[in-house]
């Protein structure tokens, strides 16, 4: 119910959702090549190519690091997911369903925190959160359950590595650099503390 309220006073603005859609944008392109990165690291083996798994994140966590209202890392992530079967000329509406979970993860994280911090760990959490919230789908559709349980654990071992290193530190590293170059004072977002840096 708080989480609730707090979102009716914390409304998004026309502003907030155009910022949330540019990020999201950017991450569609950055995500529609990233597919490639990740097939180029498939044969190596030893599931080494969840290690670039957590990019899929990284736009829940950059949205809400600027912005800091709920429902930014659900629209930011469902948006990316949209956007990279676009640029992929390719309609999955699982890859969009894909997007939904990660962004509702993180926005977990987000609202347990109050929408108020933006602490590196925070942004770690999220980036956990996200790549724990793909196991049930991939489960589902995949092949997970064939996999013997120490090859399993290896594999999601690097993904929730990724997710924490990829979508919680680099977003975080990013959000500080925006904050550096003065970019967040362009949107209106406030730029990172000294004492959130953990």
């Amino acid at each position: 119910m708080e989480v609730f309220l707090l979102a009716l006073r914390k409304g998004l603005t026309l502003t907030d959702v155009l910022i949330t859609v540019v990020i999201a944008l950017v991450f569609a392109v950055i995500y529609s090549i990233w597919g490639g990165v990740y097939t180029m690291l498939q044969p190596l083996g030893l599931h080494l190519n969840e290690l670039v798994y957590g990019m899929w994140f990284i736009a829940a966590v950059v949205a809400y690091l600027i912005i800091r209202k709920p429902g930014v890392a659900i629209i930011a992530e469902f948006a990316a997911a949209s956007g990279e079967t676009i640029f992929m000329l390719q309609f999955d509406v699982i890859l969009m369903i894909y997007g939904l979970l990660q962004g509702l993860a993180c926005e977990i994280v987000f609202a347990i925190v109050k929408y108020k911090s933006t602490a590196l760990m925070v942004a770690v959490t999220a980036g956990v959160a996200a790549a724990l919230s793909t196991l049930p789908l991939d489960w589902y559709y995949g092949y997970l359950g064939q996999l013997e349980t120490w090859n399993l654990m290896l594999m999601i071992g690097f993904r929730v590595l990724s997710g924490a290193l990829i979508a919680g530190w680099l977003a975080h590293a990013l959000y500080r650099g925006l904050g550096e170059t003065g970019v967040l004072k362009l949107v209106g977002a406030p730029a990172p503390e000294r004492s959130e840096r953990l």
